[in-house]
């Protein structure tokens, strides 16, 4: 057993720490960094450490392999108090034979990596407060070194992936953002062979910029429109031209590419932070949903235009001003247009009592959006014959400070549930 009283955990030594530990990660190859974290954290007393990645179909938290790591059967995210730690983005405690262990979120810019668990014969403050800074550290080197190695993917990966969804996997941005202003997450189905589905975002100054495609067809074909369609999007985008002209680029670099007989339906959505104003093009997708107090409100209709690559159509723009704390949900026909064997399609109405009802029962965007994403795929038998996607919108409005640093770690960690 260690003996905690005798180890420092001063604020001076949990920087000294924290500084040996980035200083030794710079030049240590991606599969040195968790080994390295053990060992570290067994200096202040810690032991049974484990780095939990999600998995690719956000059900489990899969162990990452590695020397002085605790490697055990991975855990649900629904039910565990290292999925609780994980869909909250707080530190739970949960009372173990002769100690705590305590599950921490590896959050990136809002994102969340994974979680670390580690065991201690006692927590304290001083305890919470350098492993939150730990874990956030340890979290922003393992998405560093992720661009030079498989084995995070390896990890996160439960079965076997198709080259399409290889593809798009690559193309994807971080799931989740989550600013004060403006939160964000999608999803996509199924996760081991979507195909033409894909979704981009950026934040730049008071705009946060998104796109929802669904390329045409199946497999590989698909998977290389969508991969033309969104580095269209992010070369317009970066132009900083306005939505007509971004629809206008896309729709030429598509039909100049592929010709009329193929085409990408596309959703592009611009929406100012600092005022709630929306404004978007719909090429082809089912109207977005406007959610306020867990309500849908109403579908955001408007005038539609044709497909990206059908060349030349001039692009209808909507508009729309959000309230603080409305929610928008962007997601492809694949959703509502899947059916069980015989049976009847699944459904706007039937999304719209989905989407209610996930909403009451969870708190951030992510939550929602894995919820109900798993919700619909219970409900459709786990059938899924074509891809779906689903990105969810939430304006805060106004200048928030950064949360997470105001509080005290002690007030933001749970008990086990």
């Amino acid at each position: 057993m260690f003996h905690q009283a005798a180890v420092d955990r001063s604020e001076g030594f949990g920087e000294r720490l924290l500084g040996v530990l980035l200083d030794r990660a710079h030049g240590m190859t991606p599969q040195s960094i968790a080994p390295l974290v053990a060992e570290e954290v067994t200096r202040i007393g810690g032991r049974d450490i484990s780095v939990l990645l999600q998995d690719y179909d956000q059900l489990m938290l899969v162990p990452l392999p590695g020397e002085g790591l605790r490697v055990g059967a991975a855990e649900s995210i629904d039910g565990s108090p290292a999925g609780w730690a994980f869909l909250h983005a707080i530190p739970v405690e949960q009372p173990v034979p002769n100690g705590v262990r305590i599950f921490l979120p590896l959050l990136d810019g809002g994102d969340e990596v994974g979680v670390m668990a580690v065991t201690f014969d006692a927590v304290k403050d001083e305890d919470r407060r350098l492993l939150w800074r730990l874990a956030g550290l340890v979290a922003d080197m393992l998405v560093t070194k992720n661009s030079y190695t498989d084995q995070f993917f390896r990890t996160r990966r439960r079965e076997q992936m198709s080259v399409a969804a290889e593809i798009q996997w690559s193309l994807l941005p971080p799931l989740t953002m989550v600013t004060p202003q403006v939160a964000a997450a999608g999803i996509l189905e199924p996760a081991y062979d979507v195909a033409g589905d894909s979704f981009d975002y950026a934040l730049n100054d008071d705009t946060f910029h998104m796109a929802v495609i669904d390329a045409m067809g199946h497999g590989l074909n698909a998977a290389v429109l969508a991969t033309v369609a969104i580095g269209a999007y992010r070369h317009a985008r970066r132009a900083g031209i306005g939505l007509a002209e971004l629809y206008a680029f896309m729709d030429r670099s598509i039909d100049e590419q592929f010709g009329p007989d193929q085409f990408v339906t596309a959703q592009m959505m611009r929406l100012n932070i600092a005022t709630g104003h929306l404004e978007w093009v719909n090429a082809g997708h089912p109207a977005p949903l406007l959610i306020r107090d867990h309500q849908v409100i109403q579908r955001l209709e408007g005038p539609g235009t044709l497909p990206v690559g059908f060349g030349g159509d001039q692009p209808r723009i909507s508009e729309q001003m959000l309230h603080r704390g409305d929610r928008v949900l962007f997601f492809t026909d694949g959703l509502v247009e899947e059916h069980k064997a015989g049976g009847e399609q699944f459904g706007e109405e039937r999304l719209i009592d989905f989407v209610e009802s996930a909403g009451r029962v969870s708190q951030g965007v992510r939550e929602m959006v894995r919820a109900l994403s798993h919700a619909l795929m219970r409900e459709r038998g786990g059938i899924t014959t074509d891809d779906a996607t689903l990105f969810l919108v939430e304006w805060r409005g106004g200048t928030v400070g950064n949360h997470a640093a105001g509080q005290r770690l002690s007030e933001r960690t749970s008990a086990a549930p």
